[in-house]
């Protein structure tokens, strides 16, 4: 069948490379640094089996029924409480339950984006983002991130000459930067998003993710202190903190775009897995979470650090990377300038894979940059890991 006979909105649209890489990871001896896939032996094995069983007992009916696309009434309820820890206000009928953030993004896209709707992203951003807008037909502009998150002075400079229509991000611990949005900034960009009109998408999966005592308020909490926040749509996520495969994300969004979204969410799929929605419900009324997210937090530290410790003694000669202080990924440079997708061949010939860093820009690619994701192999594996990534220099 020709390829002619593709619609235009997908003729164009790249494969995520992250997910072409994952068959790398899967063959074997391979040690995966690419995908941001959670450490499966972390999963709370007992609390979800106690959930599951409890909805077989007691919710049988509505889990293997048809519900609301807003999402089933009690989650959307404990999702407010949550986020009420966050220090955002959010109620019952602020949130829309999603299968995953991703699609999240791929409905607000939908309901807010016409074709050459300018939309800035981070420098770099999160590959699946850029793959929703272009599939938007969105004009697509970005401004740089350093050490304290997304250059606000660098955006601001940009929505005075151009018409900027949302401004999406990952403010906390990001993907695939690591950084981590300071507040002054986020107050900035809140103060600059009400100023000049445009809309921010706000997307914290990771936030929970966090390896120190600071807490980093979201910017739809620091919009809301100030009685504002109808221009701010976050999203997030139980895939870091639970399990991917239940598919169990959440949107906030203010008044006037609910409707919008809901509607369209029927269009999409009518509503996300009344059975997922039910198990995320349980299992949060077993009140693990918290102990849960301690768990994840200080595993994930340990094998941040072990990584670190590696490269900085093996590598630190040859690259640069942000330290995180949370999150999933780490963010690294060569000094020497070398194209990491042409290396790649090299440390895939001594079982190492990685993502490179081009497939993370817009516009403007660093070739010699990639992440790493540290939170699914052993620390054993990181160090193995880095070693072959020595060999795979020469």
């Amino acid at each position: 069948m020709s390829l002619s006979k593709l619609s235009r909105h997908v003729s164009h649209l790249q494969s995520s490379a992250i997910r072409e890489l994952l068959k790398h990871s899967k063959m074997e001896g391979v040690i995966s640094l690419g995908g941001g896939i959670p450490d499966a032996a972390l999963f709370d094995h007992e609390g979800i089996q106690t959930a599951m069983e409890q909805v077989l007992a007691s919710d049988w009916n509505d889990a293997f029924q048809y519900g609301l696309s807003e999402g089933l009434p009690a989650l959307r309820e404990s999702i407010g409480e949550l986020m009420a820890g966050r220090g955002v206000k959010a109620g019952v009928d602020d949130i829309v339950i999603t299968s995953g953030s991703q699609q999240s993004l791929d409905i607000l896209a939908r309901v807010l984006i016409n074709p050459g709707d300018i939309v800035v992203v981070e420098r770099p951003t999160y590959l699946a983002a850029l793959q929703v807008f272009q599939l938007a037909q969105a004009q697509i502009e970005s401004v740089s991130t350093d050490g304290d998150g997304m250059n606000i002075n660098e955006l601001e400079a940009l929505v005075k000459q151009k018409a900027v229509k949302a401004v999406y991000l990952v403010p906390t611990f990001g993907n695939p930067s690591g950084v981590t949005l300071t507040p002054a900034r986020r107050a900035q960009l809140v103060a600059l998003s009400k100023q000049y009109d445009f809309l921010i998408i706000e997307d914290e999966p990771y936030s929970e993710i966090n390896f120190s005592d600071t807490r980093y308020k979201p910017l739809l909490a620091h919009a809301q202190e100030q009685g504002e926040g109808d221009n701010i749509i976050y999203t997030s996520t139980f895939s870091k903190i639970l399990a991917p495969g239940t598919r169990v994300g959440w949107v906030i969004v203010p008044a006037w775009l609910k409707r919008a979204v809901v509607t369209l969410k029927q269009a999409t799929d009518l509503h996300t897995s009344a059975l997922s929605q039910a198990l995320t419900e349980q299992y949060l009324q077993t009140g693990r979470l918290p102990a849960q997210i301690d768990r994840i937090r200080k595993a994930y530290k340990q094998k941040c650090d072990t990584l670190s410790h590696a490269l900085n003694q093996e590598l630190g000669e040859y690259l640069t990377f942000h330290q995180p202080k949370g999150g999933m990924f780490l963010w690294a440079t060569f000094k020497d300038g070398r194209n990491t997708t042409e290396w790649l061949k090299n440390t895939l010939a001594n079982g190492v894979v990685f993502v490179p860093g081009e497939f993370f820009y817009s516009d403007h690619p660093d070739h010699s940059t990639l992440r790493m994701s540290y939170v699914t192999p052993s620390e054993e594996n990181l160090k193995e890991a880095v070693r072959r990534l020595k060999i795979s220099l020469t």
